[in-house]
């Protein structure tokens, strides 16, 4: 005689959620937001009229909805020239910097290079201790890289934090694979990339990103070292912007200009954080699901 069949696991009653649960949850709902709300009343600012923005009307939905703040800022040239070389400076850099991390990391797993611990101490070193920014700046003047667009790339090019996550990753995978490599007659270069690299793509996506984000967001080194208005980064070209308002609230509180001129400088201001932030909400969702992988499977082993 055949067994009834158990009834299906999805019949079954889901437990309710304890109170430890309802809270956490509660909680991770007020940091959402947090982290949202600015940028939605950003988009609504950017959006509204100026009388709106005048009166104190916009909160976190556009009033009296106009886009003249986005097409000021896309018949404007020099912001897409900016746009272009943020990218391309973003690129290069990225590129340039996971080489470097990966050939420094990379040896320092290997337990036949005599002094790798002090060469990884020596790393570490360099995460509290610096030359401090007027050093960089004069080191980066005498080799001639003021106003020229390799003085934002070649500075920093290597994360120390990156290194340590990286070789900690390289680190937890098999020894015995890179044993075997080498039994089989392949070189350094060879196992780095057939056997290393294939099995570190979660940890090298989001170094990269990592690195991407960093240079995308970073100002201070283009206001130090750059002039020219065609090498300006877009996050540069922001700043300038947002201390041009500041400088017309002034005008305003002190009676020399109008109101209407500040409430431009707002929107157009806003539209600009838009449109400075939308290429890496872009690229985020494509990169989101390595981080958990990439970050703790490299935080593992010390």
């Amino acid at each position: 005689m055949n067994a009834q069949p158990r009834p299906a696991m999805a019949a079954e009653k889901k437990k309710p959620l304890g109170k430890g649960q309802i809270v956490l949850i509660v909680v991770m709902c007020l940091f959402v937001l947090i982290c949202t709300l600015p940028f939605i009343n950003v988009i609504a600012v950017s959006l509204s009229s100026k009388s709106a923005i005048l009166r104190g009307a916009v909160s976190f939905w556009p009033v009296e909805f106009t886009t003249k703040a986005y097409d000021v800022i896309f018949s404007d040239k020099s912001m897409f020239r900016s746009l272009l070389f943020t990218i391309e400076i973003t690129v290069i850099y990225t590129v340039l910097a996971m080489a470097l991390t990966i050939l420094m990391a990379f040896p320092l797993t290997m337990k036949r290079l005599h002094g790798r611990k002090f060469f990884m101490m020596f790393v570490v070193f360099t995460m509290y201790f610096s030359g401090g920014t007027i050093p960089i700046y004069l080191n980066i003047k005498e080799l001639g890289l003021l106003d020229n667009m390799w003085s934002l790339i070649l500075p920093g090019l290597v994360s120390t934090f990156n290194v340590i996550i990286l070789r900690n990753f390289f680190s937890g995978l098999p020894y015995e694979l890179n044993e075997a490599a080498y039994i089989d007659g392949a070189n350094d270069f060879q196992v780095l990339l057939q056997i290393y690299l294939p099995l570190s793509f979660s940890s090298l996506a989001t170094l990269s990103l990592f690195y991407a984000v960093g240079k995308w967001n970073s100002f201070s080194d283009a206001l130090y070292y750059i002039t020219s208005r065609d090498l300006q980064p877009l996050q540069l070209k922001l700043y300038n912007l947002i201390k041009g308002s500041q400088a017309v609230e002034v005008t305003v509180a002190e009676g020399n200009a109008n109101d209407l001129s500040a409430s431009v400088s707002e929107s157009i201001e806003s539209a600009t954080i838009i449109f400075a932030t939308l290429p890496i909400l872009v690229v985020y969702p494509f990169v989101q699901r390595y981080f958990v992988a990439g970050v703790t499977m490299g935080a593992v082993k010390g």
